[in-house]
């Protein structure tokens, strides 16, 4: 198998090669060194690289992305269901976001969850301030807590 350099895997992966040197100093991809000291990249980094992307999309810090690659094989390319296991089990976490979206969307033209956009709004939905007693920030577009 050819290996590939940081500027072919930053061009396939659209990312810039600068990330690429990030996220290994962070531990998520490898790579091996020529005897020039290059930088040299299996394919499978593509991968990991899509991964990555997705997973800070939906908004994954780089400490839970390290740990979900952490649970994938050494030694082999992650298989179809290596990829399902680890995505099943941030479907809760995606649903929670879905629904605080459809909650601020269906929401965001009367009040900003207590942000005031209206203080006529605000002394229906906020009499007495007493969203205030809830924490700072939209407050009212938190979604209530699981019982």
């Amino acid at each position: 198998m050819s290996l590939l350099s940081i500027g072919a895997v930053a061009e396939r992966a659209g990312v810039a090669p600068s990330a690429i040197r990030f996220y290994e100093a962070r531990g998520l991809i490898s790579s091996v060194r020529t005897t020039g000291n290059q930088r040299r990249y299996e394919q499978e980094v593509l991968r990991r690289l899509g991964f990555i992307r997705s997973a800070q999309r939906v908004g994954l810090s780089l400490e839970e992305i390290a740990a979900a690659l952490a649970t994938l094989p050494d030694g082999r390319t992650p298989t179809k269901s290596d990829w399902h296991r680890l995505s099943r089990s941030w479907r809760p976490r995606l649903d929670e976001q879905i629904r605080r979206i459809e909650l601020l969307r269906d929401r965001l033209d009367g009040c900003i969850g207590c942000g005031c956009l209206s203080l006529r709004s605000c002394a229906l939905s906020n009499p007495g301030d007493v969203a205030a007693e809830h924490g700072s920030g939209a407050v009212l577009l938190e979604p209530p807590p699981a019982p």
